[in-house]
């Protein structure tokens, strides 16, 4: 972590290109981007019509000439054009400018762990589209920790859980590098599907795509928890009729369908702990586990995994800006590594 952290001093700003928000750090400006990894873009003339929110709340509602896209799925940059276009536009002309006299720019960016050599090119070659001359690539699980005020550089185990939306990264930490982790294909889509297929086959309703982001609209505010209202009203399309019809749900049912995707990341956590050292497992006990992600604002989910696991789980303070906030504390030098000098014979 040493030789890495003095990459990242010399970066000037960051990137957290993440499938549901894209975020950006510039070195002495903080956190000037945090939008959805979203954009418009006109079919006949090829333009660029919107990014961010205001392309989300196109979504579903567009004429046919007008097509609302996703650049980034997964943490993995899928079409590089579209989503060095869509950074251009977030930056704005102003901070855009101000990057370009930087001599030799240098760029840091968050990788999910494990990803694979197409994706991490992916990354680089779009952060050099926008003028950087070095691209420094950190774990999203030691930028997530950084983040959330996490001690990861001493030799101590810290354990933390990346809810993402398309994916959930879980790691035990020491010493400044990764022990173990486990990348599990299961995230806050995930959810909105299985909401989404329960509310068809149950009440043969469709909903809206602006409506299913999980547990807003569709559970109120019971979530995972058991406590709460009993049923909730939900606003949809039959499925039959197409005409608009609303139905009451019961929020018991709606619970057991979202557990259902969300075992296979218990699952994970488990071989994660399996695959750790006992002495480090041990630290665990006491301190527990810290869910950054958008998705660990799940109403009820860290009271799930508080049950499967015995172990105690706490929702960082801002758990979806977490990432970003980590690379920044690197950038800025305010991380300090721990020295591991050999000994003099």
């Amino acid at each position: 972590m040493t030789v890495s952290l003095e990459q990242l001093r010399r970066c000037h700003f960051a990137v957290d290109l993440g499938a549901a928000r894209t975020r950006v750090y510039v070195k002495g400006a903080g956190l000037v981007v945090d939008q959805p990894s979203v954009a418009a873009v006109n079919n006949r003339s090829g333009a660029l019509i919107a990014v961010g929110d205001l392309a989300e709340q196109m979504t579903g509602r567009t004429p046919g000439y007008i097509r609302v896209v996703r650049p980034i799925s997964g943490g993995t940059v899928v079409d590089i054009e579209m989503a060095q276009r869509m950074l251009r536009h977030l930056l704005g002309e102003k901070t855009r400018r101000a990057l370009r006299r930087k001599p030799r720019l240098r760029a840091a960016a968050c990788t999910p762990h494990a990803a694979d050599p197409l994706a991490t090119r992916a990354t680089i070659e779009t952060l050099v589209g926008l003028g950087a001359r070095r691209v420094v690539l950190v774990d999203t699980l030691i930028a997530a920790a950084v983040g959330c005020g996490l001690p990861v550089e001493r030799p101590e185990a810290t354990m933390i859980m990346v809810c993402g939306a398309a994916a959930t990264q879980v790691a035990v930490l020491s010493l400044g590098s990764i022990v173990t982790a486990e990348r599990i294909p299961v995230g806050g889509e995930a959810v909105d599907r299985a909401i989404v297929q329960h509310l068809r086959h149950a009440h043969q309703l469709m909903l809206p795509s602006q409506s299913v982001r999980p547990l807003q609209v569709a559970l109120s505010a019971s979530g995972l928890a058991q406590h709460g209202p009993a049923s909730a009203e939900i606003h949809g399309r039959d499925v039959v009729t197409g005409l608009p019809r609303t139905v009451r749900v019961d929020t018991a049912a709606m619970r057991v369908a979202i557990q259902t995707p969300l075992t296979a990341v218990l699952d994970g956590i488990g071989k994660v702990l399996r695959d750790c050292p006992p002495d480090l497992v041990a630290d665990l006990a006491d301190r527990g586990m810290v869910m950054v992600g958008g998705s660990a604002l799940l109403p009820g989910f860290d009271q799930m995994l508080r049950q499967a696991t015995g172990m105690p789980v706490h929702i960082a303070e801002r758990p979806d800006v977490c990432a970003a906030e980590g690379l920044g504390a690197m950038l800025e030098g305010r991380v300090e590594p721990l020295l591991l000098n050999p000994l003099a014979a």
